[in-house]
């Protein structure tokens, strides 16, 4: 049967008879994404607006049997999807208005110039409104209006934005961008807040920052320590922004996060205390730099001789292993694999026995247990409380030891009582020891002639230490060891050579708690581990030590009194600073591996001007200038992440090439060169 072709009439036509009017206004192609929002809808929906065609006459004006459409081109492409995905035929009916009196060119322009789209805010709500009155989820509206799941969740998420912001935007106060801003929860009274409280930088960085201000970032070493799901588990929301990279989002709850954390190192703690045996643990989040107790640190012990025989034979093991795959020069079967790691733990573990703490200071002292820089678990043990101090021993006239009040002889053994009131062990009394008659011998010699004589003795030790270089080296060694080790280790040495350091955290916040200072720590302790309990047995320590022992405690003694920290009211310093620098490139220091330039390390700190120069400097103008119109806040976000891995670094943190190196070695070099010799080939291999 041939549809009427009378103007007005509406009719049922058969998709394959239907072809685009060549007047049509649209000359750009509608996008894929449109067609198929418009396939998801008519498939849950049908064709809510009809088609308006008109008849296709060939050059005789005879009728083709075909129908051109003038309104509604993207609903035939959306039909033709559905043909080729096999949801309809391609002579599926498609109901059409025949217009026979209008031409084809302005119906087809006015269409889509008269037609005003609903505003985004109605849209937004709309689609709340969907999940809400019909409890459909993202998913179901996705499917029935041709997006993806996560457009919807964000229109979703917009429309739940507090209903006095979404007037401001309809208004056009608020660009989009800000109402995505605001968006990154749901918390009406909190979005009227940080909108009231804006100031006239509205950028939407800064509202994110003022949004979440009160929230942790998933990144913060604290939700990394507790992880997400376990928060999750106990009713902590994660706000997670849609409309941008957020990294893991930001846990709502502050309080819970911190109790948590708190929590879980009190578990740690407890298991350590039960394992160990220590007097105390504490839990903290951060660690107490200012506790003020001195800290003892494992002494070595010797392995029983059923540790040592494992070791051995595990060693062996490894290494007989590590030979055949070398030999192999093939994959290894998972078996061997984890016969490896076995070994290994068995190697790690009985290395640990090979140090241990003294069963005094064990029931004398404490350990705190923290959350570690990267999230980890950061135990420090060792800590002695003053009132837990064993007491200092004092020494009677007759050269005797006194302990809280009780005389113990060289050899540590009490005396008894009555030994000490006058008796012997017999019971007989002691008869007093006649003082003989030593004359003008036994006086002691006059102050002034002991000043004296021990001025030319230490005369003589300086010519003498000055002639022998390896001894000198054995006593700076001394005095300092005995300085950095041990209390009151003043007074043990006879070298006027006084260690300081100069307290970093007084000048860069959190510095304590970076991967750098974890790895000083360790060394620190090593030593420690290793130097004799008592500083009067610290001389036949450091003079036993192999030279390369030797100098290694030398340097780390040294290490720790280096200052190259600038203050602006030290300019008197200028010689010091210069001699950092130059220590800087005698030690060949990169640190690139203790340092990166991030928004809260530098860029968030310097002006835009600076914040441009290193880009320049490290990517070059190009770069420098696809940033150059972004606000603060977004431009110190955009540089943290375009010299990721670049390996730049501010002048003032940059080592100089050491004068005596040569063009052929500057390849084997490994330090960043001078601001003046730089290579800007180097950064840009890098950014590549």
């Amino acid at each position: 049967m041939t549809p009427t072709v009378e103007h007005g009439t509406t009719a049922f036509i058969p998709l394959n008879k239907l072809k685009k009017h060549p007047k049509n206004a649209r000359r750009t192609p509608h996008t894929e994404a449109s067609i198929e929002a418009k396939a998801a809808s008519i498939a849950t929906k049908g064709i809510l607006q009809n088609l308006v065609v008109e008849p296709e006459t060939n050059a005789e004006g005879e009728p083709t049997g075909f129908y051109l459409v003038s309104i509604g081109e993207g609903r035939r492409q959306a039909q033709l999807l559905r043909v080729k995905r096999k949801q309809i035929k391609k002579t599926e009916p498609i109901r059409c208005v025949i217009d026979t009196a209008n031409d084809a060119a302005e119906i087809s322009l006015d269409e889509n110039v008269t037609r005003e789209d609903l505003h985004p805010a109605d849209q937004f709500e709309r689609f709340r409104e969907l999940s809400e009155d019909r409890g459909w989820g993202a998913e179901e509206i996705a499917a029935r209006f041709g997006v993806t799941t996560h457009v919807v969740k964000q229109r979703m998420r917009l429309g739940a934005v507090s209903p006095k912001l979404l007037q401001v935007y309809r208004d056009g106060e608020l660009t989009l961008d800000q109402l995505m801003a605001f968006a990154i929860t749901d918390d009406h009274a909190r979005q009227e807040h940080v909108y009231e409280n804006l100031s006239y930088n509205r950028d939407p960085s800064i509202i994110r920052r003022d949004m979440t201000k009160m929230n942790v970032a998933a990144t913060d070493r604290r939700a990394v320590f507790v992880g997400a799901q376990a928060y999750a588990e106990v009713g902590g929301n994660i706000i997670r922004d849609l409309f941008t990279e957020d990294r893991g989002g930001f846990f709502e709850d502050p309080a819970l996060l911190d109790g948590l954390a708190i929590e879980k190192l009190e578990r740690i703690a407890a298991e350590v205390q039960q394992a160990e045996g220590w007097k105390w643990t504490a839990a903290y989040l951060d660690f107490p730099h200012a506790h003020g107790m001195r800290r003892a640190y494992p002494h070595p012990v010797e392995l029983s001789e059923e540790d040592a025989t494992a070791y051995d034979a595990a060693q062996d093991e490894l290494e007989r292993l590590t030979a055949e795959s070398d030999d192999a020069d093939i994959d290894l079967p998972p078996e061997v694999d984890a016969r490896f790691a076995e070994l290994e733990a068995e190697i790690e573990r009985i290395d640990a026995k090979r140090h241990a703490y003294d069963p005094d200071e064990i029931a004398r002292g404490g350990v705190f247990v923290v959350v570690a820089h990267d999230g980890e678990t950061r135990i420090e043990r060792g800590f002695i409380r003053a009132e837990d101090e064993a007491p200092e021993p004092e020494t009677a006239e007759d050269g005797e030891t006194i302990i809280d009040g009780v005389r113990v002889n060289g050899d540590g053994e009490i005396i008894d009582g009555d030994e000490q009131d006058g008796e012997g062990r017999d019971g007989s009394a002691n008869e007093p020891e006649l003082e003989e008659d030593a004359g003008d011998d036994g006086k002691p010699l006059p102050d002034s002639l002991i000043r004296d004589l021990t001025a030319h003795r230490t005369l003589g030790l300086r010519l003498a230490l000055g002639e022998q270089p390896d001894m000198a080296l054995i006593a700076v060694v001394h005095a300092l060891a005995a300085q950095t080790f041990y209390r009151g280790g003043s007074t043990a040495h006879c070298l006027e050579i006084s260690p300081t350091s100069n307290y970093l955290p007084a000048h860069a916040d959190g510095i304590e708690d970076t991967a750098a200072a974890k790895m000083l720590n360790d060394r620190h302790a090593g030593w420690a581990a290793d130097m004799p309990r008592d500083v009067a047995d610290l001389w036949g320590f450091v003079a036993g030590l192999d030279h390369a022992s030797l100098m290694a405690l030398l340097a780390h003694c040294a290490s720790l009194t280096v200052n190259a920290v600038k203050l602006p009211w030290e300019q008197n310093k200028r010689r010091a600073h210069e001699t950092a620098d130059k220590l800087a490139t005698a030690v060949t220091l990169d640190m690139t591996a203790h340092w990166t330039p991030t928004v809260r390390a530098y860029f968030g700190r310097v002006t835009k001007a600076h914040i441009l120069a290193a880009v320049r400097d490290a990517l070059g103008d190009e770069a420098a200038e696809r940033i150059a119109d972004k606000k603060k806040v977004e431009m110190a976000e955009a540089a943290e992440q375009l010299l990721a891995g670049t390996g730049w670094l501010p002048p003032v943190l940059r080592t100089g090439r050491p004068t005596w190196l040569t063009d052929q070695q500057t390849d084997a070099f490994p330090v960043e060169a001078a601001p003046e010799a730089q290579n800007d080939d180097h950064f840009a291999i890098a950014a590549e």
